[in-house]
């Protein structure tokens, strides 16, 4: 488990995603759609459709 060493930016992603995708699915996902590498220490949440799974990315 990765903690940050200072609060993190957070992003909360408003679309469902498939949860099945990877951390490398995830990364292309915010290179594409959100514009941000993902390299910074930015914390990304995302959830299912029925909003009852998150994923998050940091």
């Amino acid at each position: 488990m990765l903690r940050p060493k200072q609060p993190a930016q957070t992003h909360l992603y408003m679309e469902p995603v498939d949860m099945r995708k990877s951390i490398d699915g995830l990364a292309a996902l915010v290179e594409q759609e959100v514009a941000s590498p993902p390299a910074e220490e930015v914390l990304f949440v995302f959830c299912n459709r029925g909003r009852d799974k998150t994923k998050l990315l940091y």
